[in-house]
């Protein structure tokens, strides 16, 4: 075996191993549901409680299935000879940090740029969020 097909093969049963526990995790909280939810008799206090307590539970559930869509294609990258490769520059994705993200799509340094990117276009939003027009230069 090649340095590159044990590569492949150690980071397939990776993913595959954290999909399966992804998967688990999903499928056990919808069959749980609420199961633990109280008979519906309480206060005003214990259903706000009971409807914060849902709502992170959703949001766990939609991270969780979130997570599932990037490890599907991480797996169908990987199918296609593609996994990887940056999105960005085509470079290499080190191992180590496909080993920390499985579903990395962009190497280091091209993921910084976009993050770099993605602030400065919160700051500029965030400087003219009470303005209705934002100019298009500035003189």
């Amino acid at each position: 075996m090649t340095d590159t097909t044990t590569r492949n093969a150690d980071l397939r049963e990776m993913l595959s191993e954290r999909r399966r526990a992804a998967e688990d995790d999903v499928l056990s909280r919808l069959r749980l549901g609420r199961a633990d939810r109280t008979n519906g008799v309480g206060d005003a206090l214990e259903h706000a409680d009971a409807d914060i307590q849902d709502d992170l539970e959703f949001s766990l559930l939609q991270l969780r299935a979130e997570m599932l869509a990037h490890i599907d294609e991480a797996l169908r990258r990987l199918d296609a000879g593609k996994y990887g490769a940056c999105r960005e520059c085509d470079g290499e994705i080190a191992e180590r940090r496909l080993r920390a993200l499985p579903f990395a799509v962009r190497c280091q340094a091209c993921e910084q740029r976009r993050e770099e990117a993605q602030a400065g276009a919160r700051r500029l939003a965030k400087q003219h969020a009470g303005s209705l027009f934002i100019p298009a230069f500035t003189v």
